[in-house]
């Protein structure tokens, strides 16, 4: 009962966050409606760009969405840039996890994550090895969450680790990117593709979703 306490409690935390995120998102673009604070931030040259990812990085450490972020890069440096810049954050937290879990150990991590989510990417990564870990990052489990448990267990090695989170994460921005586009120049072409795109993401995540507890179980 009391874990159940915890769980509703973080949970409520993470929707506060959500919600203040979105309002702040909302903030900036009635703000940077000229695109004067966009170019403000462009003028930081390297700067910019470097704590942007670093941004990118450390909120991909978190429970907390980075889609609001993402959608922030966009604006601010463009589609190509916007979704470089993002994919760099993310392996760089990626990496950042890894050598983390290693220096504290899998047992500090286990009593973050559910055991039922550390027991299916454990599933798929002792069965197939490193394309299991691939498939392992498509589950609709957060992308934080794989880090941190393939991350914990010794067999993972640190280039496959990083590969399959740097290709894993590729389809959800390009998705979000289209997306984006499609709304900020009301091209609905472009909207919808980018729809079907994460909608198809989210599809196979159902997919290896159920296959996943079918084989554990």
């Amino acid at each position: 009962m009391e874990s159940h306490k915890i769980e509703d409690k973080n949970y409520g935390w993470l929707t506060l966050i959500l919600v203040i995120s979105v309002l702040l998102i909302v903030l900036f673009f009635y703000l940077d409606r000229q695109n004067n604070i966009s170019y403000f931030i462009q003028t930081w040259g390297i700067g910019g760009i470097f704590l942007g990812i670093l941004l990118m990085a450390a909120l991909c450490m978190t429970p907390i969405p980075s889609e609001g972020l993402v959608i922030l890069l966009l604006k601010i440096y463009g589609v190509y840039g916007g979704i470089l810049y993002s994919w760099l954050g993310s392996i760089l937290s990626s990496i950042a996890i890894f050598y983390i879990t290693r220096y504290l150990g899998k047992s500090f991590f286990q009593k973050l994550l559910t055991p039922q989510r550390f027991e299916t990417v454990d599933h798929w990564i002792q069965k197939k090895g490193s394309s299991g870990l691939l498939i392992a990052r498509l589950l609709p489990i957060p992308a934080f969450a794989v880090n941190y448990i393939a991350g914990a267990i010794p067999s993972v090695k640190l280039w496959p680790y990083t590969w399959t989170a740097a290709l894993s994460i590729i389809p959800y921005y390009i998705g979000t990117a289209l997306v984006y586009i499609g709304v900020a120049q009301s091209t609905w072409i472009w909207l919808a593709v980018g729809g079907v795109a994460i909608l198809t993401v989210w599809g196979i995540s159902y997919f290896l979703s159920k296959t996943s507890k079918n084989q554990i179980s």
